[in-house]
């Protein structure tokens, strides 16, 4: 089990959020590490795996122009995934992948070429207001190391939102909860 997907799923329920995921090359492996963690129903609302381009598109509304204009492998693409998959299952979060695992290039973009996003309620910003983080990355190795960085890094970014989201009294709460002082 992935400590970044427990550390995920702990901070979620603390909050009382929930989160959904889309995936492309990952395939739905972001969803099993996910899934794999004791307890991981109280916020994970579900995925979407759209590997084929037009399904991501048909099932979360990811614009048809841009994907015939920039194909599948674009930042903008990974943050209306995320915000796709978060309206469509309901979720306070959405996160995405979508990239180049190899072992071809795909939309002229070479192998390793992958864009993770995350799309929740960000501090300063009402809960009704989205907002999107997305992060290029160029990785290395063959196309299962390139697949599971990509978990790895969608999992960080977004423990990296929900760490700043938290208030100085929910880390109390939370550190209290689990016999720490």
């Amino acid at each position: 089990m992935n400590s970044s997907a427990a550390q995920v799923v702990r901070l979620l329920t603390v909050k009382g959020w929930t989160l959904a995921v889309a995936e492309s090359l990952t395939g739905g492996l972001v969803a099993a590490e996910i899934t794999a963690v004791p307890g991981a129903s109280q916020a994970f609302r579900g995925s979407v795996t759209a590997y084929a381009t037009e399904l991501k598109h048909e099932l979360l509304g990811v614009d048809a122009t841009l994907l015939d204009q920039r194909g599948a492998v674009d930042p903008q693409v990974a943050a209306q995934m995320a915000a796709g998959v978060r309206k469509a299952l309901g979720a306070d979060w959405g996160i995405a992948t979508t990239g180049v695992a190899g072992p071809e290039p795909q939309d002229g973009k070479p192998v390793g070429t992958v864009f993770v996003a995350v799309d929740g309620p960000f501090a300063g910003a009402s809960e009704a207001v989205r907002g999107e983080k997305v992060t290029a990355l160029r990785l290395n190795g063959d196309r299962a190391e390139i697949r599971m960085e990509s978990v790895r890094s969608v999992l960080a970014l977004l423990l990296q939102e929900l760490a700043s989201e938290q208030t100085g009294n929910e880390r109390a709460q939370d550190t209290e909860r689990n016999g720490g002082f």
